[in-house]
């Protein structure tokens, strides 16, 4: 299993750079992560679009969801010239509703599923999951603490990993992430904005002891402010997770077997 940065950045990017954006890698298979501005443009310098095979969306804010536009477009270009010859398997939540009407009806580029539609699964026993596939893939769907429906994400294939999405930190997400080879958690802010955004994201110190609490083996923290220094969050969530802390770079790629 391959994790690609395509972007990091919330709720803007920085000069050059792009919002949250990952690909995943398993199987044969390439799922793209989220679609936040600019990811799109990074994921052709690793793939050509007409290899994408599936991709989901955790939620709907633009920094996650933007270039999904761009997806469409390609796709749909893609299908008309014979280049493809079979939609992108797109996951969606279904809230809220106007924005997922709009993508719903491009069933002519996408075979869409909306994430409540799923089977439920209990992963780990005791958490509740809408649980998917992409080919031999396994995506559980862990409805995340968020200003919209959003969802954390754990992916099983040739190793385990869990994306966090945005979400304050639950012992639900703690337990799904439980010895996860990879932890890509969002780290959105410093000690001093637990107040301001405590109820809706994670700061780098509440990433760092729900890691801890979880066990995982490697953590890799995202989605940062722009204007906020690296070594700082990466210093926070090192204090809360006891561990030496990796801050997602795009470009990287981080391999789990």
């Amino acid at each position: 299993m391959r994790i690609t940065v395509l972007g990091c950045w919330a709720p803007y990017p920085r000069a050059g750079g792009a919002c949250s954006g990952y690909l995943l890698q398993d199987a044969g298979g390439n799922i793209l992560l989220d679609a936040g501005h600019g990811t799109f443009s990074r994921l052709l310098q690793f793939i050509h679009h007409q290899d994408l095979r599936a991709a989901v969306i955790t939620h709907w804010h633009p920094d996650h969801a933007a270039d999904l536009e761009c997806l469409r477009h390609a796709t749909a270009a893609a299908l008309r010239a014979g280049q493809r010859h079979r939609r992108v398997q797109l996951f969606l939540p279904q809230r809220p509703g106007p924005d997922f009407e709009r993508f719903a009806r491009y069933e002519d580029v996408f075979e869409i599923t909306p994430i409540e539609s799923l089977p439920q699964a209990e992963v780990p026993p005791g958490v509740r999951v809408y649980a998917g596939m992409v080919g031999p893939v396994r995506l559980y769907f862990l409805p995340a603490r968020h200003t919209l429906p959003a969802y954390s994400l754990g992916v099983e294939g040739s190793g385990y990993m869990v994306y966090s999405g945005d979400t304050a930190p639950t012992e639900e997400l703690a337990a799904l992430a439980e010895k996860a080879g990879i932890f890509l958690c969002e780290a959105s802010g410093l000690d001093r904005d637990e107040e301001s955004i405590g109820s809706f994201h994670l700061t780098a110190r509440r990433a760092g002891e729900l890691a801890r609490r979880a066990r995982v083996k490697e953590l890799i923290i995202t989605h940062f402010f722009p204007e906020y220094d690296l070594s700082a969050l990466k210093a926070q969530a090192e204090a809360g997770y006891g561990g030496t802390v990796q801050p997602a770079v795009e470009g990287d790629t981080y391999f789990l077997y």
